[in-house]
This record gives C-alpha cells, structure tokens and sequence, in this order.
C-alpha cells in the first residue's frame, strides 16, 4: 500500500522514489521522508487503501518494487517502475524469457517469423514477451497463447485498457491465459509518450531482444536500442535489403546485433545469454578435461585452440561467432581449429551452422 501511495505524488517520479527507497531502506520510511506530514501521509494511504480495494474487485493486481512478487528483471532498470499493475499470473515475468518485437504494419514474411519463433519458444515453456501492438506484437503473443506457453503483454496503457480496439479479444485471452503488465493505472488510455517508456520493461524482462521486422521509425529498434543498454543480448532477423519494412532491422545487424537467421540461432543466443548471466559462459577455457582429451588430434596439446574449442563446446552447441568471443581466439584460429577437428571427425556442423561435438557413439557408427 504505501508503494501505491508514494507512486501517486505528483511530480515524484521512478528514479526519485527508487533513490528515496534506496536511501531510506524501505517503501514505508521512503513514504515518510517524502511526505513528512503525518495528516497529508495518512491521506495518501487512505486513498490507496480504497484503490486497491478497487483494483481487487477488478482482477488487477498490484505489486510494488520491494515485494518479492516484483518481476526481478525490472528492478535492472534505473527508473523502474515502483509499482506494476497486473492482469494475469505474475509467475509468467520469469526467465528465460525473449522479447520479440517489430513493425505494426508487418508483411506476411514478419509475421510468419514472429508466429514461428514465438509457438517454438512457448512450446518449450520460453516467455514470450511484447508490447501488444498490432502486427508483430500481435501475432507473437497469439502464437504463443495458441502453443500453451507464457506469454507477458506490456503496454503503454492501462492494465484495463485495451490498445488498439482490434486487440480487444486478444488482450482478454492474455489476461486470463497469460500476463498484461503496466505501470500506469487503470483506466490510463493511450498517450504517445508512454509507448517509448513501456519499451523499457519489455526489454527488462527479455534475456533477449529480436527486432522481428522493422522500419527506421520503427518503435521496436527504441526497445532494441534500451535492451543493449540494459546488457540484454539484442538480436534481428535479416530481410531484403531493398524493403522498407526491413531497414531497421537490417540496420540493427549493421550496428552489431546478433543474426537470426533460424529459429535454432535464436535458441543457441538464448542458451548463451543464459549461461553467460550465470557466469560461466564467458569464462575462458585453457584446457581440456581427461575425456575431452582424447579427442584432440596427434600432435595437438590440450591448451591449444582445438582444445580451447573442446571444452566451449562441451557445454553445448555454439556458432562459430561465439566461440570466437568464448575461446578468446581470434576468427582465422577458430576457424582453423574447426577444420583440424572436423577432418578428424570430432566436431560436425549442424544445418543451421552450429557446431557440436560428434558423439563417440555416431562416431562408432561410420
């Protein structure tokens, strides 16, 4: 209650309440040091008190920063929001979670990506998240909901307010099926300026951002632009260099972001961006094990690239970029080490260009 209180003063915005709460130690005390008047400060609270009655018999939920049930990614952002407004369960806004994005006026080939991607990944119980909009949003959250998997709705309206009206039915199937999170109270509608600040959660829940299909004024790069400064990995599915719908996009990967160019691409970045968060991704081998040992070729010693790419990609299967950042070898060595591991039939390249180590008993077998 008092974070729904401190959260409607006027002119307090998320990075004050959030530096307030820091220094205070907690919601109530931070409550206290804004409002010193006891008489103004119950006011507040009474308000909030019959809010959230309110809200409850609507179905929304109300979590604030310092609540457990507070979506922890969130809590990366500099202003994040002191409270979320809710429709749905809270237990969707967990990782592994990917963020797909992208054009409201998509063409059929943007919209068969983001209705691909988003029922593989609900499939496999990876979070879906998007912001609800027409066109990408729109088909990746009901691709989602149509393979039974989670998906998270952000929008720059109220929890309660549906945007567009087309979305309506969809809204209401995420709500009962999935989440529809905001930061501005019930009954808010549209308004431009929040569209640009709802992009930051949705950036904030993903482990990874892909700008699906997208323009140059495409809203989708401002969340791609706000998940690479949140250090979320930030990824794009190429398109014709001459579509409109497509520059965005393509210029994204210009800039840096990771190529999806298969669904498999996108679950190896996951995987990656997973396991580098947990702090053993990135960590750079220098041998090989006793098992991975033997593998090597003749002549070859355990510290060397082929070894290096070894214990990478005893982890799992990785593309050739990333063992190039995860070995700390430059591209010409890890190139060469696949070819000397290749020939020896240690490694083989998967259809969508990823490597993995052959199993002795494929090996067996030839």
């Amino acid at each position: 209650m008092a974070a729904l209180a401190i959260a409607g003063i006027a002119g307090l915005g998320p990075v004050r309440i959030t530096r307030l709460v820091a220094d205070a130690g907690d919601v109530a005390s931070a409550l206290s040091r804004a409002v010193p008047d006891a008489r103004e400060r119950d006011a507040l609270l009474a308000r909030a008190r019959t809010e959230l009655a309110d809200f409850a018999r609507r179905g929304i939920d109300v979590v604030g920063i310092a609540e457990s049930r507070y979506p922890a990614p969130v809590r990366d952002l500099e202003d994040a929001p002191p409270v979320l407004y809710a429709l749905g369960a809270l237990a969707h806004a967990v990782p592994p979670a990917v963020a797909l994005v992208g054009s409201r006026q998509a063409t059929a080939y943007g919209r068969q990506v983001a209705r691909d991607f988003a029922r593989r990944l609900a499939s496999r119980g990876i979070c879906v998240v998007s912001g609800l909009a027409a066109g990408i949003d729109a088909e990746a959250h009901a691709a989602a909901l149509s393979a039974g998997g989670p998906t998270v709705a952000v929008q720059g309206t109220g929890v309660d307010v549906a945007y567009p009206r087309s979305n309506t039915a969809l809204h209401a199937r995420i709500a009962r099926e999935g989440l529809v999170l905001s930061e501005l109270a019930p009954g808010r509608p549209a308004h431009a300026g929040a569209f640009p600040r709802r992009n930051r959660i949705i950036a904030a829940l993903a482990d990874v951002v892909v700008v699906v299909e997208a323009g140059v004024r495409s809203g989708a790069l401002i969340t791609a632009q706000l998940g690479g400064e949140l250090g979320r990995t930030v990824a794009a599915v190429p398109g014709p260099i001459d579509a409109e719908a497509s520059r965005g996009a393509n210029q994204l990967l210009r800039d840096g972001a990771q190529v999806i160019a298969s669904f498999d691409d996108l679950l190896g970045l996951l995987a990656l961006t997973r396991r580098g968060r947990e702090g053993a991704a990135f960590a750079t081998p220098t041998a090989v094990d006793d098992e991975l040992a033997c593998r090597l070729p003749p002549d070859v010693q355990p510290d060397s690239p082929e070894g290096r790419v070894l214990a990478v990609l005893a982890r799992g299967a990785q593309g050739t970029d990333d063992l190039v950042r995860a070995c700390a070898l430059s591209p010409r060595d890890v190139a060469t080490a696949l070819c000397h591991l290749e020939v020896h039939g240690e490694i083989a390249f998967d259809p969508s260009g990823m490597v993995r180590i052959v199993s002795r008993t494929a090996m067996a077998g030839r």
